[in-house]
């Protein structure tokens, strides 16, 4: 089972105590939240990649040149 370590900051005294089975979950829930909110950032930076290179080809489309798209964005 994996362990937490207890700090007493008056004494200076560690103590290893072993995980209960709700702080385990606690831990596990707390990390599948995490891999979730990074998969949700890498999509939403995946979707706004290909926007803004559906957007340029776009403009390229009408005739605008490189530098013109450029200073649209700024």
């Amino acid at each position: 089972m994996p362990n937490k370590l207890i700090v007493d900051c008056s004494t200076g005294i560690t103590t290893e105590v072993e995980l209960t089975a709700a702080e385990i979950a606690e831990r596990e829930a707390g990390a599948a939240k995490l891999a979730a909110e990074l998969t949700a950032k890498e999509a939403e930076a995946v979707a706004n990649a290909a926007a803004k290179a559906s957007a340029n080809s776009k403009l390229k489309a009408l005739g605008l040149t490189d530098a013109e798209i450029s200073a649209l964005s700024k």
